[in-house]
């Protein structure tokens, strides 16, 4: 979910709701509750970043693409509002702040108003063609990092061969320059304007990023934080790929900024792993995560539910509980576990098919999920274990 600390949450129903006639100005957005149960949030440009209305939450991406989300019978539902009802949506906010009593506000609350209201439905629209002027397409992002400044050092992924990945299948992996990257930064905080204030780490993009040398890494993370100063530096990495740095390459990463890695380990069950057509074995993540804790940075652990259907699905939560507690993880670190989600057309899903895998329904999935969640909190407790939907994903 969208952080704010030390504000409150964006994207979470204020308890108990309330009506706020004048908006709340926090240093880094405006939020504006005109009734009980709706709740608007923009950031400093004017543009609405999420919002409720009933049981229901809306997020905008930065390409002005909107995202619901409800719980329909104890599970949540996702969907992509049309582009019709997007521009209703934001007609719809825009009309309700319109209604605020300026003359009842003081001078930085009647400048917040106007700078919302200089928006419309159709200069929202807009905003499409400058993301896509600043990125290309962005396929996922670690949950704490969807209010993350995004950079994309590197394009798809450096490995790309897992059947069940299809995040990156359209895009051959390659670097950019330090030039273009600078460019891209400038473009980027054209874009992202005053709204950068919400957005405190900066995650270099895209899949595997790390696994760049440090010789190529360095200049990259410091026209990031030249850019866009004050921010941590966060980015995905596989062990396979990880595992070819140093501990002193790791810590000299740490020293210019890094602070969390995010490790697709997927499974401590080596046979699945070999299913999934992913290097590496337990041993080897057990091995790399101990190197990045020895360095003094942060991990983020992921793993997969559901994924290996039936078959594997003994092996999968057994191996994974034993692997995860011999991890070397402490305070600060995380656990992810994520629902897996079968890509029509993947290599997983033609794997599946021809040797008659079955996949877990939504019920096996979720008693997966707490058996994973509940045995690596059992192990240690020191550590955050929480859900990472992918469906969730809004940038």
């Amino acid at each position: 979910m969208i952080e704010l600390s030390p504000e409150p949450p964006i994207g979470k129903r204020p308890h108990p709701p309330v009506r706020r006639l004048d908006p709340i100005i926090r240093e880094r957005s405006t939020t504006i509750c005109p009734d009980r149960w709706t709740v608007f949030a923009f950031d400093l440009e004017g543009r609405p970043v999420s919002w409720f209305e009933r049981d229901r939450v809306f997020k905008r991406s930065l390409a002005s693409a909107v995202y619901g989300r409800e719980r329909v019978g104890g599970r949540r539902k996702y969907w992509r509002l049309s582009d019709d009802d997007a521009a209703q949506a934001f007609d719809r906010i825009l009309r309700a702040v319109a209604r605020l009593p300026l003359d009842q506000l003081d001078e930085q609350g009647v400048e917040r108003i106007e700078r919302i209201l200089s928006w419309t439905p159709e200069r929202l629209a807009a905003e499409r063609d400058r993301f896509d002027a600043a990125y290309r397409p962005i396929s996922i992002l670690p949950p704490d990092q969807y209010l993350a400044v995004v950079l994309q050092a590197t394009f798809g992924c450096s490995w790309n061969r897992c059947t069940f990945c299809s995040f990156y299948q359209d895009r051959p992996f390659r670097t950019r320059s330090e030039r273009d990257f600078r460019e891209h930064c400038h473009d980027v905080g054209e874009l992202l304007g005053r709204g950068a204030a919400l957005r405190k780490r900066i995650f270099l993009a895209d899949g595997n990023s790390l696994t760049l040398s440090n010789r190529r890494l360095l200049p990259i993370f410091e026209s990031a934080r030249e850019a866009f100063p004050g921010r941590g530096l966060y980015g995905f990495v596989d062990v396979f790929t990880g595992e070819k740095k140093s501990l002193d390459e790791w810590s000299e990463l740490l020293g210019a900024g890094l602070k969390r890695v995010h490790v697709g380990i997927e499974t401590g069950d080596d046979r699945l792993l070999g299913w999934l057509n992913k290097p590496g074995s337990a041993d080897d993540a057990l091995d790399f995560v101990g190197t990045l804790k020895r360095a003094g940075l942060r991990v983020s652990a992921i793993l997969m539910v559901g994924v290996g259907g039936e078959r594997f699905s003994s092996d999968h939560v057994r191996r994974s509980l034993e692997l995860t507690a011999r991890l070397p993880l402490d305070e600060g670190d995380v656990v992810y576990l994520s629902p897996f989600l079968e890509h029509e057309g993947s290599a997983y899903a033609r794997r599946s098919r021809e040797e008659g895998l079955r996949a877990l329904d939504a019920d096996e999935i979720e008693s997966q999920y707490v058996e994973l969640r509940d045995g690596i909190r059992r192990a240690n407790p020191r550590i955050r274990v929480t859900r990472y939907d992918i469906r969730e994903f809004v940038y």
